[in-house]
């Protein structure tokens, strides 16, 4: 048996969000500062600049993390590579290659804690089948439940991957189960749009997450050459179809 002291009864420590075993942690102020450093992290505390980590329970079930994100393990935590063979290695080699995102990702399962490593980026936490199939930007993913399937989508068009700026691949998530997002801006500055059978134009890479589902191109803000002209904006990502898409106010 285990007990962590000084976590949850911490003051400078409060849960700011939990969903089913995972637990977002935020520290209130950094309190391992020094003459040199103080006001910088104290006015980086007083504009929501602040570290945070995940706390993973395990009760018998897996998670799978972004490699090197892991801080510590506590209980009958046990990790193995998330590879079910040399061609599953080889296939996440390559898509690792087109999607930015660490071929071999470590898998955690067991009972007992996993702690992630601090950052100072916001947490996302979603329930994949309420997306039916979620798109992440590059850079997005954190860890997820095991159960959850990883796989690399294409573009529909090589014109929405040159011009959208968003690359030629993604990675997709699909199933059901917790997926953990580090995302710059914080959930409440996120905009949540949702489709049905509808279409959404955005000027700019700010769409973070959008469901499978969604036909992504780019097009022109008008119909006509001059009339994208006068508007100024050019080529815009157009999705269409039914799913929700999660879009920053800041790229």
């Amino acid at each position: 048996m285990i007990t962590c002291k000084n976590l949850f009864e911490n003051k400078n420590i409060q849960i700011i969000e939990a969903k089913g075993d995972v637990k977002v942690l935020e520290y209130k102020k950094d309190l391992s500062v020094n003459a040199t450093n103080a006001m910088t992290l104290y006015y980086a505390s007083e504009m929501n600049v602040r570290k945070r980590q995940v706390l993973i329970e395990l009760k018998g079930n897996a998670y799978t993390i972004s490699a090197g994100a892991m801080q510590w393990t506590a209980g009958a935590v046990s990790m193995a590579a998330d590879v079910k063979g040399f061609g599953d290695l080889l296939g996440k080699a390559l898509s690792s290659k087109v999607t930015k995102e660490s071929a071999i990702k470590p898998k955690y399962q067991g009972n007992g804690l996993l702690m992630l490593e601090p950052t100072y980026k916001h947490i996302l936490l979603e329930e994949v089948s309420d997306w039916g199939g979620m798109v992440l930007d590059d850079g997005l993913f954190l860890a997820c439940e095991s159960r959850v399937q990883q796989k690399v989508v294409a573009r529909t068009s090589l014109s929405s991957a040159v011009l959208g700026k968003e690359g030629l691949f993604n990675l997709c998530l699909q199933g059901a189960g917790i997926a953990v997002l580090e995302s710059s801006v914080p959930r409440n500055e996120l905009i949540e749009i949702v489709l049905q059978n509808d279409e959404v134009r955005i000027d700019g890479n700010f769409a973070i997450a959008w469901s499978n589902s969604l036909e992504f191109r780019v097009e022109k803000s008008s119909k006509s050459l001059i009339g994208s002209a006068v508007s100024g904006e050019g080529f815009v990502n157009v999705y269409r179809g039914t799913g929700r898409i999660l879009m920053s106010p800041v790229e």
